[in-house]
């Protein structure tokens, strides 16, 4: 990481419609892997992921939701400006309410690689475990990169499906992460 790279855990007044000002959630996807017949595929699927400024204030305004509700965000700041995030809404679930759901993580595209992910993920791993987690929740763009992170960093398929999850993005990939596990 970059020496001048700040984390914290943010506030709801932090999300302000200039923190992301500055983000580049940009994605060139050209495979993603798909279930079929109950194995993992790696598919030639196409598409550009560009978050213009309408889709920056609505994720904003969820981010600053999440915070109100109860749930923990980080961010990672160069020069006062947001380049990555994760966050974890608030509440227990699953059959032995064991799982907490990390709603995002993401990494400004040129900054990517640079172990920014691995930092948020761990300090969210944290905050999960202070809520009383035992497992980190994430339904997951399918891309092959975005898993090969997620692989990186110990997650494997999720146990455990939250139907409204999966009813919400079908195509995710739905994984978990043991929180007394170590990355």
């Amino acid at each position: 990481m970059n020496k001048n790279t700040i984390t914290k855990k943010l506030a709801a007044q932090d999300c302000t419609p200039e923190i992301f000002s500055k983000f580049n959630r940009y994605h060139d996807v050209k495979r993603c892997w798909r279930k079929e017949n109950g194995k993992w595929i790696l598919k030639d699927i196409a598409f550009i992921e560009q978050w213009d400024d309408d889709k920056k204030a609505e994720k904003m305004k969820n981010l600053s939701h999440c915070i109100s509700q109860g749930g923990v965000a980080i961010g990672s700041f160069v020069d006062s400006y947001l380049i990555g995030y994760a966050n974890i809404s608030e509440g227990l679930f699953g059959s032995n309410n064991e799982y907490v759901n990390m709603d995002n993580l993401h990494v400004s595209y040129e900054l990517r690689n640079k172990g920014i992910g691995k930092t948020l993920f761990r300090e969210i791993c944290e905050e999960a475990r202070k809520m009383g987690a035992k497992k980190l929740y994430i339904s997951s763009q399918s891309s092959e990169e975005t898993q090969a992170f997620y692989k990186s960093v110990g997650c494997v398929e999720a146990v455990e499906i939250n139907s409204k999850l999966f009813e919400e993005e079908p195509f995710d990939c739905h994984l978990e992460y043991l929180l007394y596990g170590t990355l």
